[in-house]
């Protein structure tokens, strides 16, 4: 089973790592943000993996206050048991989540970290699972904060946040880092634990000639714009999709 691609609100984890650290200098985008309070998230799963079903449950963790933010997020798969652990945390800044520290750990591999070296004179992102880094300049993200960041700057500017916009993120992973374009699709009504809601579709589609999977994020303005499902989808069309079962604040 290709395990990976369960790496669910953890945001964004895409399977896909390319090492070339050539691509242009990334944009600092400074937009208005107002984070969702804090809360405890319990997520139910379904999956197609090589013509298997496969089901699970996922629960995340987010704090935020005025100056620090973590997010903490555990899945498990039916008798393979915790396939993934995964957590940002660091600080608030005026781009909004400033990740110092990402790390990630999946079924049967090592635990990696990427780090967001903020407080040097020439502030780095760098990885413990390659080489490549990154001049930090303002608002990067890493693929566990840019689900939060986008939640952010959706409730802050939910009037520019519609169907046809898109927004572009920098994000870090295991290995390197590239720019993300999201785009909003529509509005949609979702059914979940607790009952249908009305939710906003976006999506985040690699290139053409990328192996990254598909990443689409239903988010409900009634429920403070938290996710209520994403669905990370492969060439092959086999999926993970995640599904909110209850939030507790």
């Amino acid at each position: 089973m290709h395990l990976s691609i369960a790496a669910l609100l953890s945001s964004a984890s895409i399977n896909a790592f390319s090492t070339d650290t050539s691509l242009p200098a990334h944009p600092a985008i400074k937009r208005a943000f107002n984070l969702p309070p804090s809360a405890d998230l319990t997520y139910t799963i379904r999956a197609r993996q090589s013509g298997l079903s496969i089901s699970g449950d996922a629960a995340v963790k987010w704090q935020a206050d005025d100056k620090v933010f973590s997010v903490e997020a555990t899945t498990r798969a039916m008798i393979l048991g915790k396939i993934l652990e995964a957590k940002s945390e660091g600080k608030i800044d005026a781009y909004g989540l400033a990740p110092l520290q990402f790390t990630d750990k999946r079924f049967h591999k090592n635990s990696t970290t990427t780090t967001f070296n903020r407080d040097a004179a020439n502030g780095t992102v760098t990885f413990s699972q390659s080489d490549a880094s990154y001049p930090i300049k303002g608002g990067e993200q890493d693929r566990t904060s840019i689900v939060w960041q986008l939640i952010g700057v959706a409730r802050a500017t939910p009037k520019t946040f519609k169907p046809g916009s898109s927004w572009v993120f920098f994000v870090a992973g295991q290995r390197d880092a590239e720019l993300w374009t999201f785009k909003i699709v529509s509005r949609e009504k979702i059914s979940t634990g607790m009952g249908e809601v009305d939710a906003i579709h976006v999506y985040r589609e690699p290139p053409p000639d990328a192996t990254d999977q598909r990443l689409d994020i239903w988010l409900a303005p009634s429920l403070e714009w938290y996710p209520v499902r994403i669905r990370f989808t492969d060439s092959n069309n086999d999926f993970v999709e995640q599904t909110l079962d209850r939030i507790n604040k």
